[in-house]
């Protein structure tokens, strides 16, 4: 589609002359003679450039431009003017034109401006619609649900996103705590910055000191040119380190180093650099319980756990499924456009709701994916979902007629309890009448079967 302009002056022969000539170089253009016409189609149609003549009669070209600024911003102005008058053409440019062009100038000159003006400002709008794109990507508005334990979550990252202690994540495989991390940093200060992610136990040891520190060239066999470590690059952002649990005592120790004193060391130099690093760590495993069997770092536990977010398991909040469900429907949707799927079935989720997902918010995404690829209908009914959730749903409440051990009974009654209560240790226990630590006990037991 050829660029929208619209040419405006007094003289209307003048104004049509140009509006041809642009016209025969790829342009749809138009000539007025009016301002008071200009404005009106600069709010009523999409306009991509407006040139418009600096002296005329009533509303004039600087006037003219304020009005475009406000009905149509992302409208390239350009402004024609006589040499007599060049001090108020370069006004017209602190007031946001994009360039001015003085009388007698040749077409080739103007369609060279107007081309010019025309890509910057697409390419404003492009860069605009990517920074809100990526940060609706990356904010609070991915954290669905509204639930009160999602509530407390969303509450807490809004009151500690700009703080720069650490912040531990805590929760179960795949409940969101990686999202969880891209919220902190792009509801805080540090948005405009990198935000850097490593997982802890996928490399070993010395592959991940490199990874974290950098290295310098000779450092160890192989190491033929200089590394950036992940530090370096997050420096001015956030450094999430997921799975943390998993690192290694001597690498929790330079962790720990880092953290106290802000300073990092590449493998195999001599020399400190100074980074500025908002770390969020993340893990499924109980840091405590590691502590206890010496292999996490208590002082470490301590530097970390300043500001701690317990991110609750899908079980724990059912009534945030069908948010979570119409949010991942429709941004599968987004991705396979030539599906069926429209919508998830009252049936269908009455068994989602009634299913235990120990794979959390990671399994129901995946599964919404496919039931939108495999799909042949609008509205997914119970038959397309696994047999083996339907069973659940149906077993629901019931021991099947089975006589259970009394840690069985207790195990499933603190879950249930757990769920109904909104993933609330502290109330829950309570009601129960039984300790945290008790508590903590059953729950682990749950936890444990459903994965």
């Amino acid at each position: 589609m050829a660029p929208r302009v619209l040419i405006v002056d007094d003289e209307l022969s003048m104004a049509e002359m140009l509006a041809e000539g642009l016209a025969e170089r790829g342009f749809d253009a138009a000539a007025i003679a009016s301002s008071g016409e200009a404005a009106r189609r600069l709010a009523e149609e999409q306009v991509d450039a407006l040139v418009t003549d600096l002296r005329m009669p009533g509303v004039d070209g600087l006037e003219l431009l304020s009005i475009a600024r406000r009905v149509a911003p992302d409208c390239a102005v350009l402004v024609m003017t006589a040499y007599s008058t060049i001090d108020t053409a370069i006004e017209s440019i602190r007031r946001g034109a994009y360039h001015y062009v003085t009388k007698p100038f040749k077409l080739d000159e103007l369609a060279v401006f107007v081309e010019r003006a025309i890509d910057e400002v697409r390419l404003r709008r492009d860069a605009v619609r990517l920074k809100r794109a990526l940060k609706e990507r990356s904010s609070l508005g991915n954290l669905v649900g509204r639930s009160r334990a999602m509530q407390d979550v969303q509450s807490l990252v809004l009151r500690v996103a700009d703080a720069r202690a650490p912040v531990l994540l805590l929760g179960e495989t795949g409940t969101g705590k990686g999202v969880v991390a891209r919220a902190l940093h792009a509801e805080g200060s540090r948005a405009a910055g990198p935000f850097v992610t490593v997982n802890c136990a996928a490399l070993p040891e010395s592959l991940l000191e490199s990874e974290l520190f950098g290295h310098v060239k000779g450092a160890f066999s192989g190491a033929t040119a200089r590394r950036v470590g992940l530090f370096e690059e997050a420096n001015g952002g956030s450094l999430l380190l997921d799975e943390i649990g998993e690192m290694t005592p001597a690498l929790q120790a330079k962790l720990l180093d880092v953290l106290e004193r802000s300073v990092i060391r590449a493998v195999g130099s001599s020399k400190e650099s100074a980074v500025d690093v908002r770390v969020i760590a993340a893990t499924h495993r109980d840091l405590r319980e590691l502590v206890g069997t010496g292999a996490f770092r208590q002082d470490l536990l301590y530097r970390l756990e300043v500001v701690t977010i317990d991110v609750p398991a899908l079980r724990h909040r059912p009534d945030d499924i069908p948010l979570l469900v119409e949010h991942f429907l429709q941004q599968s949707r987004a991705r396979h456009p030539r599906s069926a799927v429209e919508r998830i079935g009252p049936e269908a989720m009455r068994v989602m709701l009634a299913h235990r997902w120990p794979g959390n918010v990671r399994e129901l995404e995946n599964a919404v994916e496919r039931l939108v690829l495999l799909g042949a209908r609008p509205e997914v009914g119970r038959d397309e979902l696994p047999a083996a959730w339907t069973a659940e749903r149906e077993a629901a409440l019931s021991f099947g007629g089975a006589v259970l051990p009394m840690r069985e009974m207790q195990r499933q009654y603190a879950a249930w309890a757990f769920d109904q209560l909104g993933g609330r240790k502290q109330r829950t226990a309570d009601a129960l009448g039984v300790d945290l630590k008790t508590l903590g006990r059953w729950l682990r037991d749950d936890d444990d079967k459903a994965r």
